[in-house]
């Protein structure tokens, strides 16, 4: 697929040259911080030293007072606590730490959790999870990743006199649920300076307002870290502000001393093995797939934010997907590592029968697409098999993109709804799209980049051609063209180890602060390419005018560019400077994200 790169702006050329000269280290470094908006030495050293002590006061957000004195009633008078979250990994994570944190640091056993099933009551708080609190006795549950819509669920609630305290971070509607507290940064009326915390992330904000109000010391809360980056890298928030403050913290946590649900699920992803990948390479998702599909590639190294993403996310999604999103709470609590490894065992088997079905439904989207006359010169990618899993549509949607750059739904049947996931591509908010169509629809709910929707059957037509006629109103040509932003041009020589080692501290890398992109032109291989595994390229980048070093290079599913760079001929490419470790040294390897052929005139000139 043709890709654009687009060149971000340089930084204020003076700002760059004193920031260089303050932090000792050459411009180009300093043109990436200034790019992220870091001009000063103070600001920098926040940035490459983050400090717990610079997050900020949970009761700055809108009633976490009322949260925590609820909490506080319900613990003092021995009430029965319903801790409920969503069945995906954020969910899962959130209600973990709550759980836990309750129970273990407040020592109140009148606990249980729940995680409601994808398949019998969807997403968010059900009728049903409100049944069995009233048939069990629960006066508050405190509802974690979701909640944020609940009107009527909650209302039900209040009926039965059980207490709701919502920890969202969605969008709000035009009404908030009648709950004790609302604890979501995203509300107008909230005044919480960071606007983008995972749910497990508010879950997070609210043990440490409970744990300053119940005078326990902040380091009492460092163990539930890795729970929060987990949360963080899964559910793509951006990592900047408090969200990389606990992403730094929590992935040197699980790179240190990872709880033993973890430490479970890495040693079935062979993160901690060393393997046999035939040319030694370490591959972050072949493809830019998010569910990590070559596993044994990966090296005994530290954990970035990407191997969370592509190792554990999938996983814990896993056991929602396939059976309970309870089994990922019971693994992720877990204390006793023989106990956490069966449960372990069980989950890794979930995700293979979850990538089996992903490829199956994969496969028939993509045919459907074919077959379809709608969807040859549509904008939108709108797909319904009532036979699909509805545990895996989700992902087909991001591999349909893959294929197909535009918004695309899957559309599956269940409970006599139509139901979906829905992705987008950059700079296309798929969630004002839908909320375009909500009258046709029976609940929906998400992110700019993903959401998930439900209708009655009779709507479906009616809806396609609707959320394809905003889509065609709000796209550009432009937009359809995938796009790789490039951060910098650069030449080869200015890489060295110094460069490398700077480059890592602005680590953890994600969305709002990714691994940096440099574009460098002319460069030739120095005779040793070849292809590796399905449709890799390993070469030797060097650069016919200019005196540096060749780099070892490893380019994922572009081997089709192999002939034109066997020739000798000088090409472009925009890659990522990354630490590649192989049989205990370390070397600097460039991976290559895009490959710009030069054609006849180019050569020339």
């Amino acid at each position: 697929m043709h890709k654009r790169w687009v060149l971000k702006p340089g930084g204020d050329p003076e700002k760059v040259a004193q920031l260089a000269a303050a932090l000792g280290v050459v411009p180009a470094l300093a043109e990436l911080l200034v790019q992220r908006e870091i001009g000063s030495y103070d600001e920098a050293r926040a940035f490459f030293r983050p400090e717990l002590s610079d997050l900020h006061n949970p009761f700055l957000m809108k009633d976490m007072d009322r949260a925590v004195e609820r909490i506080q009633t319900a613990l003092d008078q021995n009430e029965k606590i319903l801790v409920y979250g969503d069945y995906d990994v954020d969910g899962t994570t959130a209600v973990s730490l709550v759980y836990t944190f309750l129970k273990n640091e407040l020592n109140h056993d009148l606990i249980d959790f729940y995680i409601p099933d994808r398949y019998s009551e969807g997403y968010g708080i059900s009728f049903q999870s409100v049944d069995f609190a009233r048939d069990n006795g629960f006066s508050l549950v405190i509802a974690l990743d979701c909640g944020i819509k609940a009107i009527e669920k909650v209302a039900k609630g209040k009926e039965y006199g059980i207490d709701y305290i919502i920890c969202d971070h969605h969008r709000p509607g035009d009404e908030l649920p009648e709950a004790v507290a609302v604890l979501d940064a995203k509300r107008p009326d909230c005044p919480y300076p960071f606007k983008e915390l995972s749910g497990c992330g508010v879950g997070f904000k609210l043990i440490q307002a409970l744990a300053s109000t119940r005078k326990i010391v902040f380091q009492a809360l460092h163990k539930y870290l890795d729970l929060v980056v987990v949360s963080i890298a899964s559910d793509i928030v951006p990592i900047t502000g408090e969200n990389r403050i606990l992403a730094y913290y929590g992935l040197k946590l699980l790179n240190q001393n990872p709880r033993p649900g973890f430490e479970a699920i890495l040693k079935f992803s062979n993160v901690n093995k060393k393997t046999d990948a035939r040319d030694g390479t370490v591959n972050h998702g072949v493809n830019g797939s998010p569910e990590g599909e070559n596993d044994s590639l990966f090296f005994s190294r530290e954990l970035s934010i990407s191997d969370l993403v592509f190792l554990l996310g999938p996983r814990i999604n896993a056991a929602g997907r396939i059976e309970s999103g309870r089994n990922s709470v019971e693994l992720l609590i877990c204390q006793d590592p023989d106990k956490a490894c069966l449960i372990g065992q069980q989950i890794n088997d979930f995700n293979t029968t979850r990538r089996d079905l992903d490829t199956t439904t994969t496969d028939m989207a993509m045919d459907s697409i074919k077959t379809i006359p709608r969807l040859r010169n549509a904008r939108t990618t709108v797909v319904y098999n009532p036979d699909w899993h509805k545990g895996v549509i989700g992902i087909v949607a991001s591999r349909l993109i893959e294929s197909y750059y535009r918004p695309t739904i899957v559309l599956t049947q269940s409970n006599g709804f139509i139901t979906g996931s829905a992705r987008s591509i950059k700079d296309f908010d798929i969630y004002d799209a839908i909320d375009e169509c909500s009258d046709l629809l029976e609940h929906f709910g998400g992110h700019k980049y993903a959401a998930g929707l439900s209708m009655k059957p009779e709507n479906l037509n009616a809806f396609i051609e609707r959320f394809e006629a905003v889509a065609t109103r709000m796209i550009t040509d432009d937009m359809l063209t995938p796009e790789v932003e490039v951060d910098l041009e650069i030449k080869l020589n200015a890489i060295n180890n110094k460069f490398l080692r700077v480059l890592k501290q602005f680590a953890p890398f994600g969305p709002g602060n990714m691994s940096p992109v440099f574009l460098t032109k002319g460069v030739i291989d120095n005779g040793y390419g070849r292809i590796v595994g399905k449709n890799h390229l390993k070469l030797t980048i060097g650069h016919p005018e200019i005196a540096s070093n060749p780099f070892p290079a490893i380019a994922f599913q572009q081997g089709d560019h192999f002939p034109y760079i066997n020739s000798g001929r000088p090409f472009d490419i925009c890659y990522h400077v990354e630490e590649n470790e192989w049989n205990g040294k370390k070397d600097i390897q460039l991976n290559i994200k895009d490959i710009k052929i030069l054609s006849a005139e180019e050569n020339q000139s």
